[in-house]
């Protein structure tokens, strides 16, 4: 299909409509309308990096719930109220299963108030007034604990030990049971801790502490931190792209993603090092764990409960090749094969089926419907690409209409990514891509300067996914600056959306003081959340994606220069030119409404005049949408969690040509009713 391509040229039907005295001319014409726009445009890449997991979007609020972190005891400490006196230990011998070899030992000779421990959470358990909380823990005891009617007592306080609520766990037996229990709490604290208690003198084991709110996203058990979660359902997303990233490779290969090892009972769940351990800014993290409590069933489910495909991304064999470089040789990838297969079955098998069999036990017997997946994150290079094609044919000779992402390399350019060129010339006849996965991470200048970059992609080839990219602006910061450069960049890849039929951001969360970069799409603490300026610009273009899109010309008028000087602090080196504003325009038929995008990255407004051919007529008032602030360098913070934000505006409209002006550092989204 022919690119409608962003140009900087006058369409002459409405030459002599046009005003003197403005910086640009918008030409839509909508009676041409193009090709459709892809429905998965605009979606999540989600990884457990930043503590975006385990601390931040599973809900659970015990660390090291079953003791398997290296330092076993990290985030507990050893609590004796009044005269009790007993000793803690890690143990592992008759664990509650072998994935979970660790448990803790408490040896009570006193018990007079209590002898325990106290759980301190991800810094601090967060807690709020009137709400909640699901206290569950597996334990044992031996006959002079359960002979003297010995019980736990599980109780919320605050960081000056004023309790907040309590529940009590009883007649414990000598082989492992779970207890589970209730505690409302009194008040809201940021820094609370979970103290659990022996009340009797003997020997008591414990494992898998855990403490949910009642109140997660959906109301599920073993669920999502409500505000997280809504902040990804506020957003629309199309897919979401799960588990990583990185985190899917591994550091090396025993410490990949194996899905496998993310469903069913929590308690069998075996947990993982988190591969991001060393590299959270100014420190390391070696208690970095994936408990996997947020696991595969737990993303089927989220992209069911926000209206988004799920993309899961599976290991092809090959560990980071940044770091390990660990290679399954090609004569052992039939389990790593097996995989992929067993987890389309697992999302879409009948329930005869085992794997099928397996989600339905879950509680989840329909199918959820899988249509992608993804083989391999950012692989490069000949060894992947003697892998790849193992995959691809595996899976489409039993499920060809499952569509295969494939990956181009960490990067966008270079020798590696030219490869990836070289190796879809060798696939054309064999064994095709469905989608490629390409990756940017650069300054805002790349991202103005390449809105264009798939005007002249080859439609013929495997459709684009822009599966990671960021605007890095000086110091990596989240100002408005990047996210206006993002949304530039993103008018080219609607305009392409025949060539390019998803895009996501990343990194989607960052918890403030333990991440490992910056910029990131959500920041968060135990208690609250904010989105960035990225954030707003992904939700505004998902909730705001055309059906259709329609011809947009762009040309400067009233002097006003390609890249003039009031681009000086967006570009940091000789600027190539740009266009005095960057548009796309589409329709949307189910609203009856044109929708026209235009970035404004510049230090001042710019006034344009806005042409729609072949339109009779509008309602007299249109809607716009604006995110700006009074400077690119505004950021977003827990202060102050609304600096940058879209806000509404309506402004009159006297016919198919009128002036607008777009404010400086701005993205503006105008909805226009048709009235035919």
């Amino acid at each position: 299909m022919k690119t409608i391509a962003l140009l900087a040229t006058t369409l002459v039907a409405t030459a002599g409509l046009y005003a003197a005295d403005v910086a640009a001319r918008i030409t839509v014409d909508a009676s041409a309308p193009g090709h459709a726009v892809s429905p998965l445009l605009h979606g999540i890449f989600f990884e457990d990096i930043n503590y975006g997991a385990d601390g931040g979007l599973y809900a659970e609020l015990v660390q090291n719930r079953s003791f398997e972190h290296a330092e076993h005891f990290y985030a507990y400490g050893k609590v004796a109220r009044g005269e009790a006196a007993g000793e803690l230990g890690i143990e592992t011998v008759e664990p509650l299963n072998a994935k979970n070899p660790h448990y803790l030992r408490m040896t009570v000779r006193n018990p007079d108030k209590g002898f325990g421990i106290a759980n301190y959470g991800y810094g601090g358990i967060a807690v709020k007034a009137g709400e909640n909380y699901f206290f569950s823990v597996r334990a044992r005891a031996d006959a002079a604990f359960t002979g003297a009617n010995g019980a736990l007592r599980a109780i919320l306080e605050d960081e000056t030990g004023r309790p907040l609520g309590e529940c009590t766990c009883d007649r414990l037996e000598a082989d492992w049971k779970k207890f589970e229990g209730t505690i409302k709490s009194g008040a809201t604290a940021t820094q609370a801790r979970l103290v659990v208690l022996a009340t009797a003198a003997g020997r008591v084991d414990l494992d898998v502490v855990s403490l949910f709110p009642e109140h997660t996203f959906k109301n599920r058990r073993n669920g999502l931190r409500a505000d997280l979660a809504q902040m990804l359902a506020e957003m629309h997303p199309a897919f979401l792209r799960f588990p990583g990233g990185c985190i899917v490779e591994g550091m090396d290969l025993p410490n990949r993603y194996q899905w496998k090892d993310t469903i069913g009972d929590i308690a069998e769940r075996p947990q993982n090092w988190n591969r991001w351990q060393d590299a959270i800014r100014n420190q390391t993290a070696p208690q970095y764990y994936q408990t996997d409590g947020l696991g595969f069933f737990e993303y089927f489910q989220l992209c069911e409960d926000i209206g988004a495909e799920p993309l899961p991304i599976l290991n092809c064999g090959m560990a980071c090749q940044f770091q390990s470089k660990q290679l399954v040789p090609l004569a052992q990838l039939d389990p790593f094969v097996q995989d992929a297969l067993d987890l389309i079955e697992f999302a879409n098998g009948e329930v005869s089926t085992n794997w099928g069999a397996r989600r339905a036990a879950l509680g989840h017997p329909a199918p959820f419907n899988l249509k992608l997946i993804g083989v391999g994150n950012e692989q490069w290079g000949e060894q992947y690409f003697e892998r790849y094609p193992i995959f691809y044919k595996a899976i489409k000779a039993k499920y060809p209409d499952i569509r295969i992402v494939t990956g181009a390399g960490p990067g966008v350019d270079g020798p590696e990514f030219d490869r990836w060129k070289l190796a879809w010339d060798k696939f054309k006849s064999g064994t095709p891509a469905d989608l490629v996965d390409e990756h940017y991470y650069r300054p805002p200048q790349w991202f103005l300067e390449n809105a264009g970059r798939y005007d002249a992609q080859d439609r013929a080839g495997p459709k684009i996914f822009a599966g990671e990219f960021a605007a890095h602006d000086r110091g990596r910061r989240n100002s408005l600056r990047a996210a206006l450069a993002e949304a530039a960049f993103m008018t080219g890849l609607v305009r392409n959306s025949d060539a390019v039929a998803m895009s996501s951001y990343a990194p989607l969360f960052a918890k403030a003081g333990a991440y490992q970069w910056a910029p990131d799409l959500i920041w968060f603490d135990n208690a609250r959340v904010y989105g960035s300026p990225s954030y707003y610009v992904q939700m505004l273009f998902a909730r705001n994606r055309p059906d259709v899109v329609l011809p947009v010309a762009i040309e400067s008028a009233g002097g006003v220069g390609a890249a003039g000087a009031a681009a000086a602090d967006i570009l940091s080196t000789a600027p190539k030119p740009l266009p005095p504003l960057f548009a796309v325009a589409g329709r949307d038929p189910r609203a009856g409404e044109l929708i026209l995008t235009v970035v404004n990255p510049f230090t001042e407004a710019r006034e344009a005049e806005v042409a729609m051919r072949g339109v009779v007529r509008f309602a007299p008032e249109a809607r716009a949408t604006v995110l700006t602030s009074a400077s690119a360098d505004d950021e977003n913070t827990f202060e102050a969690p609304r600096k940058v934000a879209p806000r509404e505006e309506t402004f009159a409209v006297s016919g198919p040509v009128f002036t607008h002006t777009f404010a400086a550092n701005s993205l503006t989204i105008i909805r226009l009713k048709i009235r035919e």
